[in-house]
Formats: C-alpha cells, sequence, structure tokens
C-alpha cells in the first residue's frame, strides 16, 4: 500500500534536462499502474460508503460516436451479425479502442527522447509493459468527483464556448470545486465537464462532418484543462488518481508548442492515464439533484494484452 505521506510533492520532483518533472521513481521505476497507485484499498471503501442514493448513471458514448471520428487514422468499425436457425453472433472489423469514450492508457504517449513512463522504450512496451491489460487487471474503482466548470461558469456569466480555446487551470478548478462545495481528496478520480460533448452531439451531420479529422490535423478547438506545469503540480500534490473530460482531449485544444503537452506530463512524466469523450451530461444533472458532486465511479478497461487505450466501460453510482 502507498504511504500517502511519503509521496513527495511536485516541486519535489526530480527533473529531467529539459525542466519537466517526473514521477518515475515514485513508486519504484518497474511500476505500471502510476497515479492510480493513490487509490488504496481505503479509498475503494471511502467511495462505496458515498452510494445512497442507488443510481446508476452510464458514461460512455455509444461505441459508433463521434462519427465521423474525430482523428483522420481512426475510423468507426463496421458491426456484422451472422444469424442461423437457433442463434446469432457478431463481430467488429475496423475497431479502433479509443474512437469514442476511453481511456488513454501509460503506452499511449512518450516523452520526447526520454521515453514512456518509467523511462520505457519501444521494445519494453513491446512484451507488454504498461498495456491497458495491467490497468484492466485491476479496475478503475474510486470515489470520483465532477467538476462542473461548464455549470459554474454558466452560473457565474462567462458560459464556456465550445469552439474556442478556453484553458481551465488551478484558479478556475478551486473555483469549481468551491462553488459545487467538495472537498478534494487522495484517490479521487476527477470528471471535467466542459459543455463540448453536449455542443457536438447537438450538430447536425454536416456539422459533425466538418470536425473530421481536425483533431490530429490541429484545427480543432475546444475548453479543456491549461496544459502547463501548474495544472500538472495541482492534480499531483492533489494525489488525483485520473483525469476524464467530456471533450476530445481533456486538455484546451488546439495545443501550443510553447505552452507544451499536456498528455506529455501526466501520461508519460506522471503516469496518470487520462479518459475522454466521456458522456456527462446525465451526471451533471444528477449531481445538481443530489446536491452533490461525488459518487462511487466504477470503470472496466478491456483486458486487451500490450493494448495502447481501451473503451472506459464506466459508470456513476450514486
Amino acid at each position: 500500500m502507498v504511504d500517502l505521506a511519503a509521496v513527495p510533492k511536485y516541486a519535489e520532483l526530480p527533473q529531467l534536462p529539459t525542466g519537466e518533472r517526473y514521477a518515475w521513481d515514485v513508486f519504484g521505476r518497474s511500476d505500471q499502474l502510476g497515479t492510480l497507485n493513490f487509490i488504496t484499498p481505503r479509498e475503494v471503501l471511502r467511495a462505496v460508503r458515498t452510494v445512497s442514493a442507488g443510481r446508476v448513471i452510464n458514461l460512455s458514448l455509444p461505441l459508433n460516436l463521434p462519427d465521423p471520428s474525430l482523428v483522420s487514422t481512426r475510423q468507426v468499425y463496421r458491426h456484422y451479425v451472422s444469424t442461423g436457425r437457433l442463434a446469432r453472433d457478431d463481430w467488429l472489423d475496423g475497431f479502433y479502442p479509443q474512437a469514442s469514450t476511453q481511456w488513454d492508457g501509460l503506452q499511449h504517449i512518450r516523452y520526447r527522447q526520454f521515453g514512456f513512463y518509467g523511462g520505457r522504450e519501444d521494445p519494453d512496451l513491446d512484451r507488454g509493459e504498461l498495456g491497458i491489460d495491467v490497468i484492466a487487471r485491476r479496475g478503475i474503482v474510486g470515489r470520483g468527483v465532477l467538476l462542473d466548470a461548464a455549470a459554474y461558469f454558466e452560473a457565474v456569466g462567462r458560459p464556456l464556448d465550445p469552439t474556442g480555446r478556453v484553458g481551465i487551470g488551478p484558479d478556475d478548478l478551486e473555483a469549481v470545486l468551491g462553488w459545487e462545495g467538495v472537498g478534494l481528496e487522495a484517490g479521487d478520480i476527477l470528471l471535467l465537464r466542459t459543455g463540448w460533448l453536449r455542443w457536438y452531439l447537438g450538430l447536425d451531420e454536416a456539422g459533425r462532418k466538418a470536425l473530421a479529422g481536425g483533431l490530429d490535423g490541429g484545427t480543432l478547438a475546444t475548453p479543456g484543462l491549461d496544459p502547463g506545469p501548474a495544472t500538472a503540480a495541482w492534480l499531483w500534490d492533489r494525489r488525483v488518481a485520473a483525469v476524464a473530460a467530456d471533450n476530445p482531449a481533456v486538455e484546451a485544444l488546439p495545443v501550443r508548442r510553447e505552452e507544451g503537452f499536456l498528455h506529455q506530463r501526466l501520461i508519460a512524466l506522471l503516469g496518470m492515464s487520462l479518459g475522454e469523450l466521456w458522456d456527462l451530461e446525465e451526471l451533471s444533472a444528477a449531481c445538481r439533484a443530489e446536491g452533490r458532486h461525488y459518487f462511487l465511479l466504477v470503470s472496466a478497461p478491456l483486458n486487451i494484452p500490450g493494448g495502447v487505450g481501451s473503451p472506459a466501460n464506466a459508470y456513476a453510482i450514486l
């Protein structure tokens, strides 16, 4: 079990020659879970005790959305069904595990020449290290906290523009938590609602087609987490286990070279898995109705040996 009191602050972590801080030795260089280590059995029990209404809320889009894909190298799968006199069977062709509501695992991003989480290189990953199956065998179960930034900014008269690059930094995150009356605890899993997915699902076919490939093409602009080191420090120092959002990349888009890439800071350097395109609309309404923004979060990534990412298969239980 991790001794949270012994975990160094972000400012105490060692630095690479680029100045970026990394946590490769905090849980041991052989570690493959990263910040999920912040969820100990104690945190799981604490999360279970949050359940009072027995309401289960799905947090995943249908697997065939977004359509068309926001990433040009990913496509929407084709679903086939075979029929017989007594039974039916089906299969998917061209299925990309990270095309819809998903987790980016620790194989997803490396940090320049220094490697993936733990300083690993491609041969290490080819042997299966950092595979999504490592996380799948453990599961992602803990206390979820909804950071309803969309609702907060609307309430204070500064609604987020779903088509604009708005960076949500530590001061904003603290303001949202204060507005919700939530105190973060070690091992919490944060779900950031920006309102982007609600806007996307309201588009007509032409509007969605106009966004096709925009994620890797650098043309997609969205609100999201500010990518700077201050955000990474805030998440690490509050012992956040993982972060997911209702936008395509968790962080604000497009990526700006001068500000850096939050994916690298969180996934590669700190070992924090990121969830993208989570459907948080029903959860937002339920949290308002319940008068609380925390809940039991249960997510079961697919047990794909050596997998890079997985559909989230996630539920909030209030």
